[in-house]
């Protein structure tokens, strides 16, 4: 998994994302690259674009533009989470620069991202510095799903090393906004565990669920809607 963080000037996001937080005029936007292996639910990859807002005094994380390479996902992401999933074609591959047609070498990786209009997005990670120990991470994703706000937990560990990225966007597209602009900071978490979603606790407090495998993810039922 590889986040980048970006920190946006508010003018350069009008109608490109929801109203989001603001830190001196800026907006801390996060690109987000991840390979989940045949240990959780399912094997697929994912390229999103994420950002903090305020929901019920609560800082929350949304998800306004998000692809993946899984049918499965899409559904499963629109249907239960209200993420808004598009399918999308990823190519990973040795190299440093983000342009395909230049030759890799090893050290760094080359992530690529299209659909059927085009490229959506490449980057390339350099190697980074790797800290010791396993970081734990929890948050709250809100999404709309069928005109109520959907909150879902997410816990996620692994292993963290600083990288340097970068990011270049189709500047006609959904992530053009970040045209222009650069990351100030990017991690990668390898080796990860990540649970998304919940299940009802005794007291009826949505609870994430416990069971993950290694370096997966795996996605936790919702509790039942009532009839």
């Amino acid at each position: 998994m590889v986040v980048s963080v970006w920190f946006v000037p508010r003018a350069a996001l009008a109608g490109a994302l929801p109203r989001a937080v603001t830190v001196l005029g800026r907006v801390p936007v996060a690109t987000v690259w991840v390979r989940y292996d045949p240990r959780g639910v399912l094997a697929y990859r994912e390229v999103m674009a994420a950002l903090l807002v305020w929901h019920r005094r609560h800082l929350r994380v949304t998800v306004p533009h998000i692809w993946v390479d899984s049918p499965a996902s899409q559904v499963g992401g629109r249907a239960l989470w209200g993420i808004p999933k598009e399918l999308a074609v990823f190519t990973e591959r040795p190299g440093t620069s983000t342009r395909p047609e230049t030759a890799g070498d090893a050290d760094g990786t080359h992530l690529h991202a299209r659909d059927a209009t085009g490229t959506i997005v490449a980057a390339a990670v350099s190697r980074g510095r790797r800290l010791p120990g396993r970081w734990p991470v929890r948050f709250r994703v809100v999404q709309d799903l069928d005109g109520q706000p959907r909150v879902s937990p997410v816990r996620l560990a692994g292993r963290l090393a600083l990288h340097r990225s970068r990011w270049d966007p189709a500047a006609e597209g959904p992530l053009g906004f970040l045209t222009g602009h650069r990351p100030r900071l990017t991690v990668r978490l390898d080796d990860f565990r990540m649970i998304f979603g919940a299940g009802a606790g005794r007291d009826g407090i949505p609870r994430p669920t416990r069971r993950a495998r290694r370096g997966a993810c795996r996605e936790a039922r919702p509790p039942r809607r009532p009839a």
